[in-house]
């Protein structure tokens, strides 16, 4: 049955928007990072690590958490409009496989919008002349990044389950990465879930934020997800109405 789940959602996102959105908003940070970065030459060192600064700066804090949003809200879009929640309540798939087939699709589209960021991030600092290729430690903070987009889609299809409104939960997630920057900067990063997607991309530093600190911040991500997760869950046999 999840199978099945996850070949319906894909096929919501055949000849849809999402893709547009996948391939030109990461270009809008990488642009930004790009200008920035050669607009304070004097105070930054034209290498990798301070390219990484500027763009991770507009991308982790105003674009990924919203483009994660934007998919998660795609997902439920049909459901919500057409009023079918009496059908997916009386077929014979589980709610749970719904909800897991859902989150499937949206790490497959997030990771391709982080395999595409990262290409953006190569072709930027060939542009501006960098020798070599991307540090590992800059890939690795990726990584980290793509792990913590785990909490913000099961909190994003939370959200747009609840909500039927296509863009209020993109505010929210909008709303949510500000607060996240505050939250960050007064160390509280690991117990507010936008945040952790700033930690684990490392954003706006050229040293990484939480060197010795690994564990707590994939053990944030886990108990996050499994929350999320187990709500999303909960709330699917519990609903009446979409």
């Amino acid at each position: 049955m999840l199978i099945n789940c996850i070949k319906t959602e894909n096929m919501k996102l055949k000849h849809s928007c999402i893709w547009i959105a996948c391939l030109l908003i990461p270009c809008i940070p990488a642009v930004m990072g790009v200008f920035n970065l050669l607009q304070n030459l004097s105070i930054l060192s034209k290498d990798w690590y301070s390219l990484w600064t500027q763009m991770s700066l507009f991308y982790a804090n105003f674009f990924y958490a919203p483009l994660i949003a934007l998919y998660c809200a795609y997902l439920w879009r049909l459901e919500h409009l057409n009023h079918n929640w009496n059908l997916l309540k009386s077929s014979p798939i589980p709610l749970a496989d719904i909800y897991w087939g859902k989150l499937a699709v949206i790490v497959k589209v997030t990771i391709i919008t982080q395999l595409w960021l990262s290409i953006l991030f190569l072709l930027a600092g060939k542009f501006i002349g960098l020798s070599g290729f991307i540090p590992t430690q800059i890939l690795f903070w990726i990584f980290r990044g793509t792990l913590a987009s785990l909490v913000i889609g099961a909190l994003q299809l939370l959200l747009s389950l609840l909500v039927r409104s296509f863009s209020v939960p993109i505010g929210i997630a909008l709303f949510g990465s500000v607060a996240g920057l505050i939250f960050s900067n007064k160390n509280l990063g690991l117990i507010w879930p936008y945040s952790l997607m700033l930690l684990g991309m490392n954003s706006n530093k050229n040293t990484d934020n939480l060197v010795g600190g690994n564990l707590p911040f994939f053990l944030s991500v886990f108990v996050f997800f499994l929350i999320f997760s187990i709500t999303n869950i909960w709330i699917l046999k519990k609903k009446e109405s979409c």
